[in-house]
């Protein structure tokens, strides 16, 4: 499978991974660290250089309970952030964000992907992104960022979040957004509980029913660290864990905090995955 933008093709019959790279002084895991403009340069290079193929940049916190962010705020945060990596790294760039007159501007400092927590369903956010004609990111989110996490509830989360991406997908295509620019997210930890994400995770290849790529992020989460009983920066060892269930279940990109050894992980699994020997009915045996 393929994503096309507006500079190249990013190849993905392999899994590849997104940095996050959060201008914020609040999000949940390094809010603060970057938001000085040279610290965020240096933070993407590390990235690009461990091996990501997006870098997705972030001026407004979406954790749970996190505050409303102004647009102007937001745009002073994260566009010259990605003028900055555009003239210096080659790496595709991501906005995370659903406000239309930031993709907007974050597009015309160098983005090549718009990656909206909030499945372009804000005013105008939909008909921005099929303006502006790059690759969109939609993901499942139950309420909103100040509220998701109060009593999230579902009859069946995966066939839940499936038949939102469906429906979300059908909705940017009749609005002029080709299909091949379309990746989906289930939104790991937006409005879902730890049985949920696990639930989710398990059910993860349903997703391919949609025919797009599946993008994941459980890097660092609340549902990481109750699981392992570790803080949040203790969190890479299940957060590389959750990695490869989740490529070997058909993610395509994988968004994280850690780069490096999330991405030296997926090449093992991939190699793996790709061996004739792999899948259901292969021989096991004890090391010798």
């Amino acid at each position: 499978m393929r994503l096309r933008t507006i500079r190249n093709v990013v190849d993905l019959s392999a899994p590849v991974v997104m940095g996050v790279l959060n201008i914020t002084p609040d999000s949940f895991s390094d809010g603060g660290r970057f938001l000085a403009l040279d610290a965020a340069l240096r933070q993407a290079e590390r990235m690009a250089a461990d091996g990501a193929a997006f870098i997705d940049v972030g001026g407004e916190s979406t954790r749970p309970g996190a505050p409303a962010v102004p647009q102007q705020s937001e745009l002073d945060r994260v566009v010259p952030v990605i003028e900055a990596i555009a003239g210096r790294i080659d790496v595709a760039l991501s906005v995370d964000t659903g406000k239309p007159a930031v993709m907007r501007a974050a597009v015309a400092a160098g983005a090549t992907l718009v990656n909206d927590v909030y499945a372009l369903r804000q005013p105008g956010a939909l008909e921005q992104a099929a303006e502006l004609n790059v690759p969109v990111c939609l993901m499942h989110m139950q309420g909103e960022p100040r509220t998701m996490q109060d009593n999230p509830h579902y009859e069946d989360v995966a066939a839940e979040v499936l038949g939102f991406l469906a429906d979300r997908v059908e909705a940017c295509v009749a609005a002029g957004i080709q299909r091949d620019r379309i990746v989906v997210d289930p939104g790991f930890g937006f409005g879902k509980t730890t049985a949920h994400n696990v639930e989710l995770l398990a059910a993860l290849a349903r997703l391919a029913v949609l025919g797009r790529p599946v993008m994941v992020g459980l890097s660092r989460k609340r549902t990481l660290g109750e699981l392992s009983g570790r803080p949040v920066d203790a969190r890479v060892p299940a957060g590389i864990a959750a990695a490869v269930l989740a490529v070997e279940r058909g993610a395509h990109i994988v968004r994280t905090h850690d780069v490096g050894p999330t991405v030296d992980a997926l090449k093992v699994a991939s190699a793996v995955m790709r061996h004739p020997g792999s899948g259901p009915g292969a021989s096991s045996g004890g090391a010798g």
